[in-house]
């Protein structure tokens, strides 16, 4: 338990110290990517959205023989001294429970509501 509440504190200091600027030059987010996960699964509907203290959207992966497994992915939050939000820390599940694991995705939300994902 130390140890995560250890790995949160820092990763909430690191967001903390930089700016956002720096996030808004990642790529934008757009609906769909290829996976990070590889393997050409190709990663559709993702509109990440801020409820409370976590960060979270349904979406669809698909896999290269094209089957289609809808899932959620739920993120933590830190909030930016200079604005917006960074989503980190993403566990996915599948809906119909076949399948979890996490995500190196970080997703940075802007005061403006622009989003843009790590490269």
């Amino acid at each position: 338990m130390t140890t995560l509440v250890l790995a949160l504190s820092t990763t909430q200091a690191q967001a903390q110290a930089q700016p956002p600027g720096d996030f808004a030059a990642w790529p934008p987010l757009e609906r769909r990517f290829e996976s990070t996960g590889g393997g050409g699964w190709m990663i559709e509907d993702y509109d990440p959205v801020r409820i409370g203290s976590e960060c979270r959207t349904l979406f669809t992966a698909e896999s290269p023989t094209g089957d289609r497994i809808q899932n959620v992915v739920v993120f933590d939050v830190v909030p930016l001294a200079g604005g917006g939000v960074l989503c980190t820390n993403g566990r996915w599940r599948g809906r119909d429970g076949s399948g979890q694991g996490t995500t190196p995705l970080r997703v940075f939300i802007g005061a403006d509501g622009a989003r843009f994902r790590s490269p």
